[in-house]
């Protein structure tokens, strides 16, 4: 189970974690959408979750956000981390449900707790859809290829990057302004709870990022009209949000759908042609099906579904009069700054 070139890596991780050179059982965790080896492990009659780096990279970024979350008890406390080895202990977290009333309450303090961190490290990446702000050559090179034809039909691609352009122009990018962020919490894998707390999970895409990326996507799991935003919001900020707050936070849920179009019809395209016929589901329904667990998004099909259902929101969104007020809001306190 555990591959023969990382034996040694385990045994030193577990006589420093623990003094012992062996576990008592091993299971390995298929949850979650990771490259890494993922294992439930019993040491001394307790569980603990190893996990296992194969790809060629540097953990040190990662490992260091995920321990500075761990002593703020936002994490599972670390017990054993290795650059080196590319070998990680940390404690087991037992899930129980979390039903979505719960999660919109808890989850803006834990997010806010977060962000208040001694700032993250840069990353050498940018997997969320603050990379759509960022302009580059690595930039260009993605919407060159997200705009082939097989990908995003000539329409399609005209209007969506009408309101990409729209967003980008308005939407303010200042390193300022940036705070720690976990940077996956699309996945509902990554928020865990114990039946008391709260625990964020796979700290591999933490890096120093705008808040309110962080905030767009974990509202969208659990926040379904404007009275729960609210609530959501009064949460993260501690009092009623301002204007402006608000206006931001909904442009920024709407560069989110567009990043989340463009990333998963690109990655789908590499594995399954793209059917433009088919039915589109409801946002809200594919969230719904993420957190039970019914939609596995490493199916070509299902990233298919994902990216159109993105794009249906955006386009029902942006139809509402909220989105231009929105962007003057947001516009005319950049043109100020």
């Amino acid at each position: 189970m555990i591959p023969q070139d990382k034996s040694a890596a385990v045994t030193r991780g577990l006589r420093d974690a623990f003094g012992v050179s062996e576990f008592e059982e091993i299971s390995t965790i298929t949850k979650g959408h990771t490259n890494s080896l993922v294992f439930r492990i019993i040491v001394g009659g307790t569980p603990y979750l190893m996990k296992i780096i194969i790809r060629a990279e540097d953990p040190t970024r990662h490992y260091t956000c995920m321990k500075a979350a761990a002593e703020a008890g936002l994490a599972p406390k670390v017990w054993y981390a290795n650059s080196d080895d590319k070998v990680c202990i940390t404690d087991f977290v037992r899930e129980e449900s979390f039903p979505v009333s719960d999660a919109l309450v808890r989850l803006p303090g834990v997010l806010g707790r977060l962000h208040a961190l001694p700032p993250f490290s840069r990353a050498p990446f940018n997997t969320t859809c603050t990379f759509l702000l960022a302009q580059g050559s690595a930039l260009d090179g993605f919407l060159q290829k997200v705009q082939q034809p097989h990908i995003l039909p000539k329409a399609v691609s005209e209007e969506l990057f009408d309101l990409y352009k729209e967003v980008a122009a308005v939407y303010p990018y200042d390193d300022a302004e940036m705070v720690s962020s976990h940077n996956d919490l699309f996945k509902p894998d990554n928020i865990l709870f114990d039946g008391e707390r709260v625990w964020l999970v796979d700290w591999e895409a933490a890096f120093l990022n705008d808040r309110y990326a962080d905030l767009a996507v974990a509202a969208h799991q659990v926040v379904t009209n404007d009275a729960e935003e609210r609530l959501f919001l009064e949460g993260y900020f501690g009092e009623a949000p301002t204007e402006y707050q608000q206006a931001r936070f909904f442009i920024m849920q709407q560069l989110v759908h567009i990043f989340y179009t463009m990333g998963f019809l690109y990655m789908a395209s590499h594995q399954a042609s793209i059917d433009w016929s088919g039915t589109v589901p409801a946002f809200r329904d594919c969230q719904r099906r993420m957190r039970a667990g019914e939609f596995d998004i490493a199916d070509p099909q299902v990233k298919i579904a994902y990216g159109r259902a993105h794009r249906e929101q955006l386009l029902e969104n942006v139809r509402h009069p909220r989105y231009r007020e929105a962007l003057g809001i947001v516009g005319e306190r950049r043109a100020i700054a």
